[in-house]
């Protein structure tokens, strides 16, 4: 099954991808490598999920953050990629980054939510390294940001 017919069976709509609001680019290919820059958490609606897991918001909800991250990320992919998400050959990497309290460990099954959706979407070739990072403050105060590198033909 291709990756686009994998969206549709699981019934997935890609957000649109967004612009850079600083001094960097969305993506960079450098040989094979495609770089995606920090991707926010935006809800379907375009608003942004604030707040600090642990306080504001639970796991769960830190996971829906992190999801839709993910959904972010596979949409800078695909508008580097000339919109053929079969050029990609694997997910080497994500780094995620979660605005959490200070007692708050459970960072790992935030980032889960970006990790389930990419292998989810691109199957074994979404199987990646990662991090998961906890954060005193992200930008525009939202709860999750993720980056990640992938290897495209």
């Amino acid at each position: 099954m291709s990756i686009e017919e994998n969206l549709k069976k699981n019934n997935i709509k890609l957000p649109d991808p967004k612009d850079p609001v600083g001094a960097y680019v969305a993506s960079k290919i450098i040989g094979k490598l495609l770089f995606i820059s920090g991707q926010i958490s935006i809800d379907e609606e375009g608003n942004l999920i604030k707040g600090k897991i642990g306080k504001d918001l639970d796991t769960n909800q830190g996971y829906e953050a992190a999801k839709r991250c993910g959904l972010a990320i596979i949409s800078q992919v695909k508008k580097a990629c000339d919109n053929d998400l079969s050029k990609v050959k694997s997910c080497i990497k994500l780094t995620g980054y979660v605005n959490s309290t200070d007692n708050f460990i459970d960072q790992p099954k935030v980032i889960n939510g970006a990790s389930e959706i990419i292998t989810k979407i691109f199957d074994n070739k979404g199987l990646h390294t990662r991090a998961a990072i906890s954060s005193n403050s992200l930008p525009l105060g939202v709860a999750v940001e993720v980056d990640a590198i992938f290897e495209i033909n």
